[in-house]
């Protein structure tokens, strides 16, 4: 094992983290505001990358307009969502949101296979993207570079929404108290909804990304990369944006460095010990990293 060996896991934990923070995120500013754990969120992922896949190999349109349309696609698919699955039911206990939520991530994995069948597809990104780039002594694609760099960036710009725009303080003041925050003049319902958009679009960002990067894409996609998702926003601190960018990049790395460093045998293990860690972190810090206690919040 010699030093790039080590710098080349490097680049690649920092690639999966990257792409889990795009989807960890959702996951903490749903929570965040309307306390509610959306396991459909995934899914965006599976639904980011054939959308993707169809306006590049349907209507031919350059990668750099598809990436935009991408994110708005799965943005506009969030409020839907929002609407016609969590809305109705706001109020109602916690349990009910969560089984709704595993509800929709079924269904749309159903409507997947349905419409696309089960069969695996191929998803080929411009040449260009696929460029070989040397760093010193580690390789690696262009759309490694481009994950890598634009995952925080994404990041930066969300955490100056939050909390630098009106907008940002409606989501910050629904998030303490949502009936205070009505009676202040917050628009809820379209703070929430932006909210579900938001987290939706980085999610589909992150499904182009992942296509392009794995080469191959399926209707179940979406689902083992958003529980892992959901597991970096837990361990980061659910509720918590930089918890959850947090955990991301722990968990990436740790994930990467397992496999890398281990013996091949032990590779198949991977998603044991995801859950593994998991549950030493809840273990020590059961509000996970940057996580607060919710009694602690008036």
């Amino acid at each position: 094992m010699n030093f790039e060996y080590i710098a080349q896991q490097l680049i690649n934990g920092l690639i999966l983290g990257s792409l889990y923070a795009l989807v960890a995120v959702g996951f903490s500013m749903i929570y965040g505001i309307i306390r509610l754990i959306n396991f459909a969120h995934g899914e965006i992922i599976m639904i980011g990358a054939f959308t993707t896949l169809g306006l590049l190999s349907t209507l031919g349109l350059p990668f750099w307009l598809v990436i935009p349309a991408v994110i708005l696609v799965c943005a506009g698919t969030g409020i839907i969502i929002e609407k016609a699955a969590f809305r109705p039911m706001r109020g109602a206990p916690q349990v009910t949101g969560f089984i709704a939520s595993l509800g929709v991530s079924i269904m749309l994995q159903n409507l997947g296979i349905l419409l696309l069948t089960a069969q695996p597809r191929n998803f080929s990104i411009p040449a260009y993207a696929q460029k070989t780039v040397k760093i010193g002594s580690v390789t690696c694609q262009l759309i490694d570079i481009v994950i890598i760099i634009t995952a925080p960036l994404f990041m930066v710009m969300l955490m100056v929404i939050v909390n630098k725009t009106r907008l940002g303080r409606g989501m910050r003041a629904t998030a303490e108290n949502l009936d205070v925050a009505r009676l202040m003049g917050v628009n809820v319902n379209r703070t929430i909804a932006l909210t579900f958009a938001f987290g939706a679009g980085l999610a589909g960002f992150a499904g182009l990304m992942w296509g392009g990067k794995f080469g191959q894409i399926d209707p179940l996609m979406g689902f083992v990369p958003g529980l892992k998702s959901f597991i970096a926003a837990v361990i980061g601190g659910v509720g918590s944006i930089p918890g959850a960018i947090l955990g991301s990049y722990l968990l990436g790395m740790a994930e990467i460095w397992f496999v890398g460093f281990l013996p091949p045998v032990y590779s198949s293990y991977r998603d044991a010990f995801v859950f593994g860690l998991l549950i030493i972190v809840l273990l020590i810090l059961p509000n996970g990293l940057l996580g607060k206690n919710i009694e602690e919040r008036a």
